[in-house]
């Protein structure tokens, strides 16, 4: 393929392709190469404790962090509704879907939902009216 210019016909070199396949340990310096295993040390370590906690403990772990990311769209300067939303209707579906099988974590999590889900609606009319704020969809 050419690229016609002023100064005339021209064909641009093909860029090189960046490697699909990984560095190989060889390539590594013996640095790069002792990060590489601390790191993957590090990972099967986190890999074991994620393994020995119960999922539900894990599961609701996340919930919070959900949570979290609601309140933090609801507290906002210009709080942003439709973010808000999803995270809400996310934890929703976790609490609602997963009844019976969050563990000791269940009664907080249902507050929670039942707490952000009552801000929402009171920053949604305050911003209503005061005509800020983006709209849930």
């Amino acid at each position: 393929m050419s690229i016609w210019t002023p100064g005339g016909e021209h064909r641009p070199e093909p860029e090189p392709q960046p490697s699909d396949a990984p560095p190989s340990l060889e390539d590594l310096s013996p640095e790069d190469r002792a990060q590489l295993e601390q790191m993957q040390q590090q990972m099967a370590e986190v890999r074991e404790q994620l393994l020995a906690a119960p999922a539900s403990v894990v599961i609701a772990n996340h919930a919070m962090g959900i949570y979290e990311l609601a309140a933090i769209h609801l507290t906002a300067e210009q709080p942003k509704l439709a973010e808000a939303t999803l995270a809400i209707d996310a934890l929703g579906a976790l609490v609602e879907q997963l009844q019976g099988r969050l563990g000791d974590a269940e009664p907080t999590l249902r507050d929670a939902l039942t707490q952000l889900r009552a801000a929402f609606v009171e920053v949604k009319a305050r911003t209503e009216g005061s005509g800020s704020g983006d709209q849930a969809k």
